[in-house]
């Protein structure tokens, strides 16, 4: 059967992924001191980080609308497959799950489902794989939403940040915390919870010796298969992606690593340093 894959703009595909796969993304649009940006190919990263940094605010960040995803649902296609942000950080899944149900009236032998990643970035990377891989293997509709569901609960997303400033300026970090972080040379390792909640995992002091500490507590985690694939996204930062990678194979056997870079709206929050690990 003729498939879709629809992602919003935290799907940190490659371009050669979007070459292999019938995918789309369905961006995010971003507001800072009154301009507005959108998550696609228009946008200039580094020039976006540039007005981050500069700024006392965060950026606005706004879900693809009802409309954006219609459009991006349309084709020939027989099944239509979305994958989203977590539901606990945007309203990019309730906006497509809407789309979807406008859709399957107006096509209704045509069948769809909506994932919710329960995470971002290198996650949604690797969910948007799995169901192409399960997808050109000739499984079922229903067997490829079952099998990714499983999927998305045993996946489980590392990150370490390598600079504080977006949880500060947003207020989930006190200043006084953001401070001694600072001057301590702290970098947070960060994970997402059941439900896609962000939440704190561990620190270390200096950016090598958090990400090798993510790398050796993987297991606690989550599963180690020479089945699964890791994803590792970055902002801006290849050599500590090449670097995480490198430790990953070393220690670790999985089928694949691979390193994508993180697209607007997962470095609005990884910030420049970023590097976010999915396995």
């Amino acid at each position: 059967m003729h498939y879709k894959i629809v992602g919003d703009s935290s799907c940190d595909i490659t371009k050669e992924m979007e070459n292999e796969m019938n995918i789309e993304l369905a961006p995010l649009t971003f507001t800072l001191n009154g301009e507005e940006f959108v998550d696609d190919e228009t946008l200039d990263l580094n020039d976006y980080l540039k007005k981050i940094d500069e700024s006392d605010e965060v950026p606005k960040s706004a879900c693809p609308s009802i409309q954006t995803y219609l459009e991006k649902f349309e084709g020939p296609h027989d099944w239509l497959f979305g994958v989203t942000l977590s539901s606990e950080l945007s309203g990019s899944y309730n906006s497509a799950v809407n789309a979807m149900r406008m859709f399957l009236e107006k096509f209704p032998e045509k069948k769809a489902h909506i994932f919710n990643s329960k995470s971002a970035a290198s996650k949604e990377v690797l969910i948007a794989l799995k169901i192409d891989e399960l997808a050109k293997i000739g499984k079922k509709f229903e067997q490829i939403v079952e099998e990714v569901e499983q999927y998305i609960e045993q996946t489980k997303t590392l990150f370490v940040l390598d600079k504080v400033d977006t949880l500060e300026k947003n207020g989930r970090l006190s200043k006084m915390k953001a401070t001694i972080i600072r001057v301590l040379n702290l970098k947070l390792i960060l994970t997402t919870d059941k439900d896609g909640a962000i939440i704190s995992a561990t620190q270390a002091r200096g950016s090598k010796k958090a990400l090798k500490k993510l790398v050796d507590e993987m297991p606690e985690y989550g599963t180690i298969s020479k089945d699964n694939l890791v994803a590792i996204a970055h902002c801006n930062a290849p050599e500590r992606a090449q670097y995480v990678k490198e430790l990953i194979e070393n220690v670790y056997e999985f089928r694949d690593v691979i390193i994508v870079k993180t697209r607007g709206l997962s470095s609005t929050y990884a910030n420049e340093g970023g590097v976010i690990v999915s396995y």
